[in-house]
């Protein structure tokens, strides 16, 4: 199969290319945020996404293979101490691209690339699990002439403040309008 054998050449030669994937990703592991064009951004996404993988274990053999992109020794080891670790449970996607909008010299689509952060991760935990839908059973109908104990009367008077005003039981909410109709009758 021929997925993913490809890349964006962006316009360049090979020692240029690299020596651009380079620069991008040590700035993005040292600032965590860079502003940049969309083309850039997804491929300097593949190359740090494969770098933090690395850092999650830390080794010889991993700090070798990561100093062969990274050339900063404390670059790598940002890399291998705060970056990596914070991605242990994270199987992967560790990166996001913001997107901007047109950039006004050449109206290149402008992104920021950055990593996520530990909001993120806590975000996603905190979110309630989804309920499951249950079959709502059928009430039993209850005769007419019962009210339940509960309820209590919206508006009562008491017989002795005022003999001619009589007693109002409201058992809906009703209107203000419609309310203040009642009661002055």
């Amino acid at each position: 199969m021929h997925n993913r054998k490809g890349f964006n050449r962006l316009g360049r030669k090979a020692s240029h290319r690299k020596a651009l994937h380079r620069n991008m990703v040590t700035s993005l592991i040292k600032y965590e945020r860079i502003e940049t064009t969309q083309a850039k951004a997804k491929e300097i996404r593949r190359t740090a996404e494969k770098l933090v993988t690395r850092a999650k274990i830390d080794s010889v053999h991993n700090r070798r293979i990561v100093a062969k992109i990274v050339y900063e020794k404390d670059i790598i080891n940002k890399l291998f101490t705060e970056v990596g670790p914070r991605f242990t449970e994270r199987p992967g996607g560790y990166t996001r691209i913001l997107k901007l909008g047109k950039r006004s010299g050449d109206a290149a689509d402008m992104v920021i690339l950055e990593f996520l952060s530990d909001e993120d991760k806590t975000a996603e935990k905190k979110k309630p699990a989804a309920k499951k839908k249950t079959a709502k059973k059928p009430a039993a109908k209850k005769p007419v002439d019962e009210k339940p104990a509960t309820e209590k009367p919206a508006i009562e008077t008491s017989p002795s403040e005022d003999s001619s005003v009589k007693e109002v039981k409201v058992d809906k909410p009703v209107d203000d309008k419609q309310d203040a109709e009642k009661v002055s009758d």
